[in-house]
């Protein structure tokens, strides 16, 4: 018998949002059911940069199947359909040895399949700052959409939109001044992004990376105000209570063999 994609007694489905408004202005509604999967083939223009890990997503289909529908439209070879959203799910799916597909006929032109999959991958849960920011600008340009159109068909505050694109002005070198430092999270990265140049933002993700700010000293520092850098200090209370060492470095962090070598020196001083 061979595999299928849903399990046994589960229904079409597919999440309400944005798509499904789109698919509500054509001429009929779309059409769910099984398509065997050497009949889909992904979309040439796709979005996505990577597919990255299937291994758990494989591991979850082969437990219980597609329970998510993929979205296709017929292709211009008979018989066959180009997947608009759903290619991870198809992927894996091909991997756990899967016959055929839950899948979501829509009736949609070029123009709403590439606005489909931009949005799809917008919707993502391990998007990257960066990778959310060029999307939304991606969408912005493609379709003309002003922040306001984006935040509507998102579901997403205006300014949200507004804040994330801006750090797509980010350039390509301060980004990777920005992934050595290990500085990801959105809220420093617009504060990275809120410099006046680029030179400025060279030298903000500079100082970060050395001196290990958080986000508030990160926003004071770009306010001009005074930094106070939290030094390592290294103490140590003796377990009779007669007497306690500490030891302050002028730096936010320390590795053992420096701590040992300052003990190593300071216990050299006092036998001098």
């Amino acid at each position: 018998m061979s595999k299928k994609g849903l399990p046994e007694n589960f229904k079409l489905r597919h999440d309400s949002h944005y798509v499904e408004l789109l698919t509500s202005r054509g001429a009929g509604a779309p059409v769910g059911r099984m398509i065997p999967i050497d009949k889909l083939a992904p979309n040439p223009l796709q979005p996505r940069v990577e597919i990255g890990d299937l291994s758990e997503l494989v591991l979850s289909i082969r437990e219980k199947g597609v329970l998510e529908p993929i979205l296709v439209r017929p292709s211009d070879v008979g018989g066959r359909f180009m997947i608009i959203s759903g290619e991870r799910r198809y992927r894996a799916s091909m991997e756990a040895g899967l016959a055929e597909l839950p899948c979501i006929e829509m009736d949609v032109d070029d123009r709403e399949v590439a606005e489909i999959s931009l949005i799809e991958n917008l919707q993502r849960k391990d998007l990257t700052a960066f990778e959310e920011a060029d999307g939304l600008v991606a969408l912005a340009k493609r379709f003309g959409y002003k922040h306001e159109d984006i935040a509507r068909k998102l579901g997403k505050a205006r300014t949200s939109v507004t804040e994330t694109i801006s750090i797509a002005n980010i350039p390509p070198d301060v980004r990777d001044m920005c992934r050595r430092a290990d500085i990801a999270s959105k809220s420093m990265l617009l504060q990275v992004a809120r410099q006046p140049t680029d030179e400025e933002m060279r030298e903000f993700v500079y100082k970060i990376g050395v001196a290990g700010l958080t986000r508030d000293q990160a926003r004071e520092m770009r306010q001009g105000k005074p930094q106070t850098v939290r030094n390592f200090t290294y103490q140590y209370d003796d377990p009779t209570n007669k007497w306690s060492l500490t030891i302050k470095f002028r730096k936010p962090e320390t590795s053992n063999e420096e701590l040992a070598d300052a003990l190593k020196e300071t216990l050299a001083a006092i036998e001098s």
